[in-house]
Formats: structure tokens, sequence, C-alpha cells
């Protein structure tokens, strides 16, 4: 059985990834500090409490447990934080992502998916984006994976570690079995904070109702986390056989907007409470992905729509 290291395998889209990956055939070794992930997340297979900067039980971790490829989550997604506090961005995720590179340099681990984002790109775009749209980020957030993607590109052009970097767009919906969803604290993502306005009575603030969109509000590509799990194992099968790194979006290519949010969870019988806030820094109007390239390289392309997505998500936080 192929043993697979997942950092940040108890977080969010982690933990989702762990459990796909193990109904895959491989052993998900999960490697998290915990610091925003949930030990009750970690559930097939074994978990070692630890922080990446921490080289040396890095190594010791890879000697133990060899595994055959790296699954790169763990780090730090907030926009709004990293525009306040850039300094802890580029310390957790460029940072941390040099010490895991050197442990697996030093042991001879040689393939490593990386989870990138859409952040990269930066600047907003009406056509949906593709590999080739300019990269200039236009928050620290992700100038810090972008930067992580050149050392990529470099350990890449070099023979020393390949790699596949997934630019994926906005992470949604939970495990349809409601064993696992989305839990953040703080919670920024608009559907969780959406429904538990509504089942919690809390005021949601909509960021933003000037944007250049049609309905005022931004627009963004909600993938289900079960779809970007599954193209994590597409991932890891094609690093594994070719070697070849490349760089590619994870997204439905469909776009929608907060206040088209609301009005699928008011379908859904429940009804968030909101008010209208001024844009946060940072944030573009639009984010849609072209993903094209996924389906060519990897095989693959989502199964979820914005309905199911929706619904296993107020399922999964009605239950929690």
């Amino acid at each position: 059985m192929k043993k697979i290291l997942i950092t940040g395998g108890a977080g969010y889209i982690g933990s989702h990834t762990c459990k796909l990956i193990a109904k895959a055939g491989y052993e998900p070794i999960c490697f998290d500090n915990l610091s925003t992930g949930y030990k009750e997340f970690v559930k097939w297979g074994p978990f070692i409490l630890g922080d990446l900067k921490n080289t040396t039980l890095l190594k010791e971790t890879f000697k133990r447990f060899k595994p055959n490829a790296v699954i790169h989550f763990a780090g730090s997604s907030l926009v709004g934080e990293s525009v306040i506090n850039p300094l802890k961005y580029f310390d957790n995720n460029v940072g941390s992502t040099l010490s895991l590179l050197n442990a697996m340099k030093d042991l001879s681990v040689k393939n490593i998916i990386f989870s990138s984002t859409c952040a990269t790109y930066g600047a907003d775009s009406l056509a949906p984006i593709d590999e080739s749209f300019p990269q200039i980020p236009i928050n620290p957030y992700g100038m810090s994976k972008l930067m992580i993607e050149r050392i990529l590109k470099n350990l890449s052009d070099t023979k020393e570690i390949s790699h596949i970097s997934l630019r994926y767009f906005n992470a949604a919906g939970a495990d349809k079995d409601s064993e696992i969803g989305e839990s953040h604290n703080p919670e920024t993502h608009l559907i969780p904070l959406a429904i538990n306005s509504a089942l919690g009575g809390k005021v949601l603030k909509v960021f933003g109702n000037d944007f250049p969109t049609k309905d005022g509000t931004a627009i963004r590509d909600y993938i289900h986390v079960e779809d970007l799990a599954s193209a994590h194992i597409k991932a890891l099968e094609c690093i594994i056989d070719s070697g070849k790194s490349d760089f590619i979006n994870l997204g439905t290519g469909k776009g929608h907007s907060i206040k088209e949010i609301i009005l699928g969870l008011k379908d859904l019988g429940l009804n968030p409470h909101t008010i209208d806030s001024p844009r946060r820094e940072g944030d573009p109007a639009v984010l849609v992905a072209n993903a094209t390239k996924a389906k060519q390289i990897l095989n693959w392309e989502p199964s979820y729509n914005i309905k199911e997505i929706l619904a296993s998500a107020k399922a999964w936080h009605s239950r929690s």
C-alpha cells in the first residue's frame, strides 16, 4: 500500500482528501499542528502532531513511514488577515514549505501535490481564468502561494522534486456522509457564515454591493470539497506515473454571486440575516476558473452543482 504524507490533513480540505484517498487504497499520514484543524477529523490513518517548521520531526516522520509522495495543504489562508499581517503569511506559508521541501530532498521523496490558489492571479477577469492568465497577486496570501509555486518550479527545473500545483477557487460543501465539514475559527467563508446566520440568528455581513457585477456583489466559482479531494487523487496518480510537474486550475467554470448563494439557501428553507458592509481590501470582483486543463491532464471534472453544494453544507451544519 502506498503511503502519502498529508500536511494539514486535519483541516477542511485535508480531512476530506484523507477520507477519499483511504478509499482509493492509499494510507494517509496526517501531519498537522492543529492550529486550524481538528483532531476529530483525523479518522483514516496515523496522526503526527507537529509543526512544519520542525524539520527534524519531519525527517523522523519520513524515515518512519517512508511515504511515496506528499500532499501539502498546511498553511494560512485568510485574505483579510494576510493584508493586516503579511509577515505571518510569508512565515507560515513560504517558511514552512521550505522546511518541508528540505526534509523531502534529504529523504529523497520526489513528488508533491501543492494546494495553491486562484489568488495567485489576483486581477479581475470577466472571462474564466486559465493557467496562462497573468499572476499578479493583490494580497499577501496570494503572493505567498505564488512564491511557493516559483520555488517548486525551480526544483522541478533542477529535477530535485516534481510537483503538481492545484490552483483552486472557492472550496465549499461537506462530505456526503456528514462525517466532516467546513469549520474555521474564525469563520470567514460565505456559505458556512450564511448557514450559521440562518440557524443561529447572527448577522451576515455582505462585503461590497457596488462591484461591477450583475447584482453588485462579488462572484466566485464554488467547487465541492469532495471534487477537490478527488482531483488531488488524480494529480497524485499522474505525478507518480509520470513525474511531470504542472500547474492546474480546479473549478467549475461557473460563477455565483453572494446574492445568488443567499437565494439558493432560501430555496433550502434557510433565511440568512444580512447587512451590507464595505468591500474588504484585496477582494476581486470576479474569480471564475477555466478548468479545461484539469480535464485534459488529469481526466477530472467536477460532479457537484451549486444546489448540491449548498444542500451538503446545510446537512452537515444542521447535524453538527
